[in-house]
């Protein structure tokens, strides 16, 4: 998989934040090389956070982030304030531009404490030295650029790349299988599947399987039995799509490990332990609790989605209770999660460690139980227990 092809989730995000005019946009296109974002001496001319996933030298595959100016006013102003608060869930790498000549004002230095309160990496960049009259000394987390003329955007890029995080997450799978295994992979094909393309999860698996130099086997769920069968050699694990665990675990003999891609997901994001410990959450929903299925992404809805028909259908029967359901997508996360009784999440494919870990906490914080979908089905049928053998000290939770 190149850089062009790597899935956001797996980019590192850098948000570009500042007061109106400063010459965000302006840096994000000298930055970038390219007219990313609108330009012009017209205050609040960006008016949305603006997502451009690119490779950016030396720092890889990542996605920037342009976002309005923070001192927007009126009502569409606070609007606007809010989105580039929200900005800050899932930024890796946070950049603060300030207009040299003015200097940094209570907006700026706002900005920057949310920056700090969240532990952010980041840069101040004070945007416009041409202007000044005099050479400016930039403190260890400052350097003076200036967009127009591009005096001091390399050093800048440089700078950026010093801050990349370290990789933390787990792999998916590569830690957990040996070279020369075999790993089977059960992808149901049905009205809800993709066209043309299997989802994202199911490639990223496929993957990292080749790259620990094992051969992945994927087959759809009616053909797990007979490729088994005919396999000619135990596979090291049997990884399924959620909605088809009950057939699959029915098909797979019990000594061999099995597990869904969600949950694979889920760990590689850094959820699964808090997903375990919350999914009983289910046994304690009573008549009238509302239940948020939230997604990360905003496939097209189909008659049997997983999110909205499925999960709502197996929550009810598993219940018998008058549960109501609501739902979100893609970048929408309640800021108030009180009037829910639990959320179940995505595996979070399409959103980075960062906002994945946000949306944990947020739960966490206000006393909100906050399960993935793998965990919360194979608990509702039956085989949690089973489907985290491959995790010993998480399957030790289950009774």
């Amino acid at each position: 998989m190149g850089f062009n092809d790597t899935p956001s989730g797996e980019r590192i995000h850098i948000g570009f934040f500042g007061r109106r005019n400063a010459g965000k946009s302006s840096v994000v296109n000298a930055v970038t090389g390219q007219s990313l974002a609108i330009v012009s001496d017209t205050k609040g001319t960006t008016t949305d956070p603006v997502y451009k996933a690119m490779e950016l030298l030396p720092l890889g595959p990542v996605v920037i982030i342009d976002t309005p100016g923070f001192d927007d006013v009126g009502s569409l102003g606070t609007l606007r304030v809010q989105k580039t608060q929200e900005v800050l869930h899932k930024t890796d790498i946070a950049v603060l531009v300030i207009d040299a000549a003015e200097g940094m004002t209570q907006s700026d230095t706002d900005i920057l404490q949310l920056i700090q309160k969240r532990q952010i990496p980041y840069l101040i960049v004070y945007n416009k030295s041409d202007c000044l009259t005099g050479h400016a000394k930039a403190a260890q987390d400052e350097i003076y650029v200036s967009a127009l003329s591009k005096q001091g955007i390399t050093a800048l890029k440089e700078r950026l790349a010093r801050l990349k995080p370290q990789e933390t997450s787990a792999p998916l799978v590569s830690d957990l299988i040996h070279a020369g295994e075999f790993v089977v992979l059960v992808v149901p094909i049905d009205s809800a599947a993709p066209k043309g393309r299997l989802i994202l999860p199911q490639q990223q698996t496929i993957r990292d399987v080749l790259d620990a130099d094992c051969t992945a086997v994927v087959v759809k769920e009616n053909e797990l039995r007979r490729t088994l069968a005919q396999l000619g050699k135990q596979p090291a694990l049997v990884i399924t799509d959620s909605q088809a665990f009950a057939s699959v675990s029915n098909d797979t003999p019990q000594d061999i490990l099995l597990t869904s891609f969600s949950i694979l997901m889920a760990r590689h994001k850094g959820f699964l332990e808090e997903a375990v410990h919350s999914v009983t959450a289910l046994d304690r929903l009573q008549d009238g609790d509302t239940v948020l299925i939230s997604e990360g992404c905003t496939h097209h809805r189909q008659c049997e989605d997983i999110g909205t028909v499925k999960l709502p259908r197996w929550i009810h029967e598993y219940t018998g209770k008058r549960i109501q359901i609501e739902t979100t997508s893609g970048r929408e996360f309640p800021d108030d999660l009180s009037s829910y009784a639990m959320v179940i999440h995505c595996g979070g494919c399409m959103l980075n460690g960062r906002e994945m870990q946000f949306r944990m906490q947020h739960a966490h914080a206000q006393g909100i139980p906050i399960t993935n979908y793998g965990i919360a089905i194979a608990y509702m049928k039956g085989i949690l227990k089973r489907s985290l053998r491959v995790f010993p000290s998480l399957a030790a939770l289950i009774p």
